[in-house]
């Protein structure tokens, strides 16, 4: 669906878009929720251009890149090492300042189009290569800057995709978690991300792309309306849905949703509760 005044992507029709939203709730309720299928799903939402053949396209992809990978490397720094060389060094996955400027950067079909993206981008596709491959990999959510971990927590080596998979000392982590929030890193925050934390960390990323640019809302509101479909999802998602409802000029559905973010917060913050009744309030007066 093609806007005259906002650049590409353009989102799907409605039809499809309600389709995507189911296919992505049943993942992300599934046993094993596939990171590579949520990725992908929330990139047709984004961009109506992905249809099935697209998503298709973008899987048989990571499988051909993860025959390049050599056989049972060896431990953590040999698998580390034999990703970097293939991603980083031979087909040039990296991220620049520029990227945090582009909502593809946070869809997972264009970064393996661009080789380009956001860090957590970046880092789903060393995941879902060396997953497949057989690596013991999984993704670190440090805060501010999301990386790659191979191997146990007692010989974990950490390697940074946006710098084109350069393994990291402990003082790089340290450094990194410093300068995203002025405390020293913590040894928790080198556990493994699971698929679905990883999937609402990029859904934060988009939101935040669209909050910087009101003419966005819709982007803001499916991104938002996704985020509601993981499971343990923050309750204050309504909110913010219902906030964007009125925005875009529905003001019954965002009066109706506000009123829903009320009851749920009433019990613990009844003052913050008739603040949001008074909002919804606003928004059915602007009905008449």
């Amino acid at each position: 669906m093609r806007h005259p005044y906002l650049p590409p992507p353009y989102p799907p029709p409605p039809e499809r878009a309600a389709e995507l939203r189911r296919r992505f709730a049943e993942e992300a309720r599934s046993e094993r929720p596939d990171l590579s299928a949520l990725c992908l799903l929330i990139g047709a939402a984004a961009d109506g251009s992905l249809e099935e053949a697209g998503i298709d396209v973008a899987q048989l992809e990571l499988d051909r890149l993860a025959g390049e990978l050599p056989y049972r490397p060896g431990g953590p720094h040999e698998w580390a090492e034999a990703v970097r060389r293939l991603l980083g060094a031979r087909y040039e996955f990296h991220g620049t300042p520029g990227d945090y400027q582009r909502l593809e950067s946070s869809l997972l079909h264009e970064v393996l189009r661009r080789r380009r993206g956001l860090p957590i981008l970046l880092s789903v596709v060393w995941l879902e290569v060396a997953r497949r491959a057989g690596a013991p990999v999984y993704g670190v959510a440090l805060p501010g800057h999301f990386v790659v971990g191979f191997g146990a927590a007692d010989e974990q080596v950490l390697a940074d995709p946006f710098d084109g998979g350069r393994a990291l000392t402990g003082a790089d982590a340290e450094m990194l978690v410093v300068g995203a929030t002025g405390a020293p890193l913590d040894t928790s925050m080198l556990q493994p991300a699971a698929p679905l934390e990883v999937v609402q960390r990029i859904l934060n990323n988009i939101r935040a792309w669209a909050t910087a640019r009101p003419e966005r809302s819709d982007v803001a509101l499916w991104a938002v309306e996704f985020a509601l479909l993981v499971p343990a999802h923050p309750a204050r998602l309504r909110y913010e849905r219902g906030q964007l409802l009125v925005q875009r000029g529905a003001f019954m559905s965002g009066a109706e949703e506000l009123e829903a973010y009320a009851d749920l917060i009433e019990v613990v913050d009844e003052p913050a509760a008739d603040k949001v009744r008074q909002q919804a309030h606003t928004a059915r007066a602007m009905l008449n």
